[in-house]
């Protein structure tokens, strides 16, 4: 396969965030490295050869005005031991947009270009330092919401996942060698493939282990994304109150003027350890403008896709349609009614209300005290894990691409399993489990399409 990007070039990019810092980098990968470095550096004292992997203090300058840039310490990694198993410097200097960019621009002039997004590591995939799994896993580390994330993405990148996909190729490459046996000697099929003992091992060896990896891949979200919680309610029941006391500051503005929330604001807070990205919405009542009615639309829509709905009831009020009307939509879904404002007098019809629940979780605050938070917290914990995530699990979890790819591969061991188990010919098994195999291959980078490749390493910033 020919790579989309050129590997033989020496590319630069900024590899810390823009802004204000003690320290940005801006790092070097390719053939050219070292000998840009030692244009653009002034070591403090002479140095005859860079050694590897030390740092050297001196000078940024500008060799076409001669002019010094900033003091710096500069790194050089000889190849292969560097991340992209390439000659790797990099620059350590002060932080700030201006000085960052001055210091790209003059590693540019000197002959690097402009690193494409991921293509750090798209060369350290394609020189054979990680697999396409691993390089995956470097995102989810960057944009995990919690510790576990961070667990997860951690033996993912460490080729916990690669060694279990390399297991089941292995696994399946034994029962296609078998397979292809048969078909080159038809007389002793029935000694080499027993029908029964080879659909038990597809079975047990391919697909109870896939089917095993995908079903947790549901936890990938909870723990790499955090978890969609929509607070809804009536106008004035407290909504954003409650936005703020589970945050602790003051995100939402508070008044006794009904309809304040128009539009959708988001906070992310993590409450027994889960990530949740919390969405204060506008308060469902009698639409009175057009600018009501599109925050109401709005409200409505993310409540439909939430993974947790939080529906906050007022107890000084009555209950009405609107109501009801939230608590019918939530039955069968992640749920708690929050039942607000118990430092006021109820006027809630409890019996009604325990009707209309028919089992929803249900817990008493007040968002304005603080009381019953704690209680709220292990309740949202409880709603959201039960039954749903293993807090043990050691395995990794596969996003999206890998489950999709499982699921293919599965789809076609299943199918082998079953054409076995009907008698079909041995050379449309062999053509199934190799279907198979290279949907597997397809997760480490095996088997994979250059389309793929520009979506998964487009995901990363310009100096990863």
């Amino acid at each position: 396969m020919t790579p989309h990007y050129p590997n033989e070039d020496t590319i630069a990019a900024v590899a810390t965030p823009i802004g204000q810092a003690g320290i940005g980098i801006v790092r070097i990968s390719g053939p050219c490295a070292l000998e840009i470095a030692q244009k653009v550096f002034q070591p403090k004292r002479p140095v005859k050869s860079f050694q590897s992997h030390r740092l050297v203090l001196g000078h940024l300058v500008d060799p076409r005005s001669g002019s010094r840039v900033d003091e710096i310490l500069l790194s050089f990694m000889k190849a292969p031991h560097t991340y992209t198993r390439e000659d790797v410097v990099e620059i350590n200097s002060h932080s700030g947009y201006l000085l960052l960019s001055r210091i790209l621009q003059i590693v540019l002039a000197e002959g690097a270009r402009l690193a494409k997004p991921g293509e750090f590591t798209f060369r350290a995939f394609m020189n054979g330092r990680i697999d396409l799994t691993q390089a995956e896993a470097i995102v989810d580390i960057i944009n995990s919401q919690s510790e576990r994330g961070l667990q997860l993405a951690s033996q993912q990148i460490s080729g916990n996942f690669r060694c279990e996909i390399e297991a089941l190729r292995e696994r399946g490459l034994e029962i296609l060698a078998r397979v292809e046996v048969a078909i080159d000697f038809p007389v002793e099929e029935p000694g080499i493939l027993p029908r029964e003992g080879t659909v038990e091992r597809i079975e047990q060896a391919l697909l109870e282990p896939i089917e095993r990896i995908i079903a947790a891949h549901s936890q990938r979200k909870i723990w790499m994304d955090g978890v969609d919680t929509v607070i809804a309610g009536r106008v004035n029941v407290g909504k954003s109150s409650l936005l703020n006391r589970l945050l602790d500051e003051d995100r939402a503005i508070v008044t006794p003027v009904p309809g304040t929330t128009r539009d959708v604001i988001e906070s992310t807070v993590h409450i027994e350890g889960l990530p949740l990205r919390l969405m204060d919405t506008a308060g469902l009542r009698k639409v009175k403008g057009k600018l009501e009615r599109i925050g109401i639309d709005l409200a409505e829509q993310k409540l439909a896709h939430a993974d947790l709905a939080l529906i906050v009831i007022d107890q000084s009020r009555a209950l009405n349609q609107n109501d009801f009307k939230l608590i019918s939509k939530s039955r069968g879904r992640n749920a708690l009614v929050i039942v607000n404002k118990i430092d006021l007098p109820s006027r809630i019809d409890e019996k009604g209300l325990k009707t209309a629940l028919d089992g929803l979780p249900l817990v008493r605050i007040s968002a304005l005290t603080g009381e019953g938070i704690d209680r709220l917290r292990k309740a949202i914990g409880h709603v959201v894990l039960e039954g749903h995530v293993d807090m043990t699990v050691t395995q990794v979890v596969p996003n999206l691409r890998h489950k999709e790819a499982l699921s293919e591969a599965a789809r076609f061991f299943r199918s082998a399993a079953q054409n076995t188990k009907e008698g079909l010919p041995t050379e449309i098994i062999a053509m199934d489990l190799n279907s198979g195999l290279e949907a597997l291959g397809e997760i480490i980078g095996a088997t994979t399409s250059e389309d793929v490749f520009d979506k998964i390493f487009s995901q990363f910033c310009l100096g990863k």
